[in-house]
């Protein structure tokens, strides 16, 4: 193992057999061996190795013989760091004449062989290097005694190792189609050769050299220079004794000969920002879900009940670990009701202002709360209490930081080498080149991995607008068309299809949702089918509905007096709520930023406010579409959300006076996913026409939407919103004939939700009364400010 300090005062134990073990004869003319020398901080050599070649080097034991010096090229190359095949140089070769020992230890003062029957000191060549010739006729199994200023530490020599990654590996890779990239590239613990350590690769093409640096050897990698595995720009080293929990990061060599020292793109765990160290990690959870993983996905998606509740984890209750938050955060959800949890991009990132939308660690989960194996046991706590767990996923880009991705070998890498195609005008950030084939790779398995390896129930991809369109945020001169003259990123087409088609296929039950904020045609369309664009299906299965989310939104705003002449945004998502398969966000993106927080953007007195946000809760969940709410709406909070001190939980606090209206927001929220899970109308037919027929579309003077939905066997659930704050007494509305009477299932004026109470206790029979295009009709008072649903009594 490599020393994590020089701390140990005697060497490994050495048998007597290996103390009485003959040394090997001296040569003849064996020149005395020099007084060993307290070496300084670091040894320089100060001649060629010819002309060193006559002279005795420093230390060297009897029985061992200088070796032939190595090439000046060479040297030169290893000790800056620029040698693609550092195992050539370095290690035990046979040679003519015996074995050859070659060792670089910067700031060691000795360095000895010990095997069986064999303990031999090497000479010091300067520089950190030790070398020696022995006269075997193979190499033994063998390890170092390397001293530093009195500390003898054993280890095992890096360089005796054959690659530790395989021609299948190295195949996929060159390939681009490594869908477990995370078992090939990164920091691996293994048993290699029946040596236990840990392998270290890396992606870098571009580099002249690559070298180790942790810990381990006091962030000098000098001595662990990695060997290039050929045209795949991949570079390895197994280094033995290398443990879990180790820091590491990459000392790389860019083409113009400077050092950069890097993080790796592939760490599975990453220090706390601000530090930025990648880890050895090695998983030790074992998974308790086996009944959650084996029936998710049992009913398609499109065609079952989703109810998702958004959450910034390391703001939901500041100070929570990962494990802390598997004590309170399940239970939490599971009694209000929601099906899914949605967390915000939990990747690491060095910002905890971007909210984890600036990603640096693809592939670890941030560690501000804990271990992966602690992430780990969050979902696996959900996953046991009954609730999927969905995963805002960013590839649309990346930040700029010098010891992560950006430029990452010395050129552009990751992000595209043309200006207008990789510098996000947005954001200051990077965006990623789609058409590289590796780059394409490391984002298709990054996917792969939070899914197969952290059972991430769905993905929710990050600005895919963004990615989609080469004139994204750009001014003409700013971009440049595709192949054909369009402004569709063709590159970033074909990675979303890959994207979708592969997690479809090795993750079963996991669900892909797309934040597209434009009308792109296809976006939740299978990818092998043309659309009149010409172009084959993202392969989503779900796209947010940001325009249902804006135009509803821009409607409640109004003052109810209003509201009439806005009466087509609220019925204007039925124009095309099949066009694909939809969820209904209110996500943090529209509480910050002085957006204002839900009931706050809302009309009128405290009351009416609180009265417009529950009728709107009520419209949203019977809306064809699933339902995402981010958390602290769900009781009503007023102040917008700060990532600083997440939701005001005070405002629950019996000590707080208004406490009561918000627990009755919360109880509505508890009942609307209570009754909406309960009820296939709500949600069986949310992508088929025939599952909502409209009762009055077009009662603007009243401020009145009322419609049907439809389960699969036809049984209807009525749904009357009124946005008026008056109460509507004796309300025709056209229903089904063949409904004898209808009862309400839930009404948001109810008093315990804080309501004026407007509500139905008794069923409304259906009369022979032709109404809104309907053989028969009901007469009911609508509640001011409400959302009522009936079924049939």
């Amino acid at each position: 193992m490599t020393p994590r300090q020089p701390s140990r005062k005697t060497a490994r134990p050495v048998s007597d057999e290996e103390l009485s073990a003959p040394v090997v004869p001296p040569p003849a003319k064996e020149p005395a061996k020099e007084p060993a020398k307290k070496a300084p901080a670091r040894r320089t050599a100060t001649k060629t190795a010819a002309a060193r070649t006559p002279a005795p080097r420093k230390n060297g034991s009897r029985g061992v013989r200088p070796a032939p010096p190595l090439d000046e090229a060479d040297r030169g190359r290893l000790l800056a760091g620029e040698h693609h095949d550092p195992h050539a140089l370095l290690g035990a070769h046979v040679v003519r004449g015996g074995v050859v020992f070659r060792v670089l230890r910067p700031y060691a003062t000795e360095v000895t062989v010990v095997a069986k029957g064999l303990r031999a000191e090497l000479f010091e060549d300067g520089d950190g290097l030790f070398s020696g010739l022995l006269p075997l006729r193979k190499v033994p199994d063998y390890e170092l005694l390397v001293r530093y200023d009195g500390d003898e530490i054993p280890m095992r020599d890096p360089y005796r190792f054959l690659p530790a990654l395989g021609d299948l590996d190295l195949y996929l890779i060159g390939e681009g189609r490594h869908e477990e990239l995370w078992t090939a590239l990164g920091a691996r613990r293994m048993r290699h050769q029946g040596v236990e350590g840990t392998r270290f690769t890396v992606w870098a093409p571009n580099a002249r050299g690559v070298r180790l640096a942790g810990d381990f050897n006091y962030w000098d990698g000098t001595g662990l220079p990695l060997r290039s595995l050929g045209a795949s720009g991949v570079w390895e080293l197994f280094v033995p004794g290398i443990e879990e929990g180790t820091r590491y990061k990459f000392d790389i060599t860019r083409p113009d000969g400077s050092h950069t020292l890097r993080a790796d793109p592939m760490a599975r765990r990453t220090e706390c920002p601000p530090d930025t160290a990648s880890i050895v990690t090695e998983s030790r959870h074992e998974w308790q879900d086996g009944q959650w993983m084996a029936g998710r996905g049992a009913r398609p998606h499109h065609e079952a009940p989703i109810s998702v509740y958004e959450v910034h984890l390391p703001s939901w209750r500041p100070g929570l670990s990962y494990r802390q938050l598997a004590e309170q955060l399940p239970a939490y959800v599971r009694d209000l009701g929601f099906t899914h949890v949605e967390f915000m991009p939990v990747a690491e990132h060095p910002f905890g202002g971007s909210w984890g939308y600036q990603v640096t660690g693809f592939y670890a989960p941030t560690a501000r709360m804990g271990t992966p194996d602690d992430f780990k046991f969050l979902i696996d706590a959900l996953h046991q209490a009954g609730i999927g767990v969905l995963m805002d996923w960013v590839p649309a880009h990346f930040p700029r930081d010098d010891w992560a991705l950006a430029e990452f070998d010395g050129r552009p890498l990751y992000e595209h080498e043309d200006w207008r195609r990789s510098a996000h005008p947005d954001w200051g950030t990077l965006e990623f080149d789609y058409g590289r084939k590796e780059v394409r790779n490391f984002l298709v398995a990054n996917a792969v991995y939070w899914c197969q390896e952290f059972h991430i129930d769905g993905l929710r991809v990050d600005a895919v607008a963004s990615m989609l369109y080469l004139d994204y945020s750009r001014e003409d001169g700013q971009w440049a068309p595709n192949e054909h003259g369009g402004r569709e990123n063709l590159d970033a087409v074909r990675f979303l299809q890959e994207m979708n088609a592969t997690v479809y296929r090795r993750c079963p039950g996991v669900i892909t949702f797309a934040e597209e904020s434009t009308a792109w045609d296809g976006v939740t369309r299978a990818t092998d089918q043309v659309g009149p664009g010409g172009f084959g299906g993202l392969g989503f299965g779900m796209k947010w509905n940001m325009g249902w989310m804006h135009d509803s939104l821009d409607y409640v705003a109004k003052d109810p007096v209003h509201r009439k002449y806005h009466h087509n945004e609220m019925t204007f998502s039925m124009v095309y709520a099949y066009s694909e398969n939809y969820i209904l966000p209110i996500s943090h993106d529209e509480v910050v930023h002085g957006k204002q927080a839900l009931v706050s953007k809302m009309p009128g007195d405290w009351w009416q406010r609180r009265a417009n946000h529950r009728a709107y809760l009520g419209f949203m969940w019977a809306h064809p579409g699933k339902q995402l709410l981010f958390m602290g709406q769900e009781f009503a909070q007023g102040a917008e959300w700060s990532a600083d001190h997440g939701p005001e939980w005070w405002l629950l606090d019996d000590s707080y006076h208004s406490a009561g209206d918000h627990r009755g927001v919360r109880d509505l929220v508890r009942d609307l996913n209570t009754v909406y899970t309960a009820t296939p109308a709500l949600w069986e037919r949310d992508t088929r026409p025939e599952g909502f027929s409209w009762v009055a579309g077009d009662a603007a003077e009243d401020n009145v939407f009322a419609f049907l939905r439809y389960d699969a066997d036809g049984s209807p659930l009525l749904a009357v919103c009124n946005f008026s704050p008056v109460v509507r007494n004796d309300y025709r509305l056209g229903v089904p004939e063949q409904v004898a009477a209808w009862t309400e299932v839930l009404n948001t004026d109810a008093a315990r939700y804080g309501g004026s109470d407007v509500v139905g206790t008794d069923p409304v029979k259906t009369e022979s009364v032709p109404w809104n295009g309907r053989p028969a009709s009901i007469r009911t008072t609508l509640a001011p400010l409400a959302t009522v649903w009936l079924r049939p009594a």
